[in-house]
């Protein structure tokens, strides 16, 4: 399983949870041992390497009642997520509610209405699968807030 690296910021939280989890134990240990104890947790040899691993790009969070706004199937919306999931350190499953169903059919002789839609998408924003003119099904703008 190809699982990967949290940023830099996120694994030196980790190690000071470490830290603080061993100390609340009676397990005293410096801040550079709780380093090199996340680095090899994570299959590095030593913190430098695991930093040099890393990056320190925040990544996107999504949380159940944020606004979002952007375009599905080239419609624009705005709405609510109404759950989400992390899939990695890159991709986020979400379930979002329209404030206005979208009508995804662009024929004048009938609609399909949409309110509700479950995606995945990257740190971008944007769904891995496309229409046929290789447009993202769903694209979301000002998409994320740094944990």
């Amino acid at each position: 399983m190809d699982v990967s690296l949290p940023s830099r910021d996120a694994l030196k939280a980790q190690a000071k949870r470490l830290r603080a989890g061993l100390a609340a134990n009676g397990h005293q240990i410096t801040h550079s041992q709780a380093l090199e104890a996340v680095a090899h947790q994570w299959g590095a040899r030593d913190w430098n390497t695991l930093c040099a691993m890393a990056k320190n790009t925040p990544q996107p969070t999504y949380r159940p009642g944020q606004a979002v706004s952007g375009r599905y199937l080239g419609h624009p919306f705005t709405g609510l997520v109404k759950a989400a999931n992390a899939r990695g350190r890159d991709y986020w499953g979400l379930t979002l509610r329209f404030d206005a169903p979208v009508d995804v059919v662009k024929s004048a002789h009938f609609s399909a209405l949409r309110q509700q839609i479950t995606c995945v998408i990257d740190a971008s924003g944007c769904s891995a699968q496309k229409t046929s003119d290789g447009t993202p099904h769903v694209v979301l703008h000002d998409h994320w807030s740094a944990a």
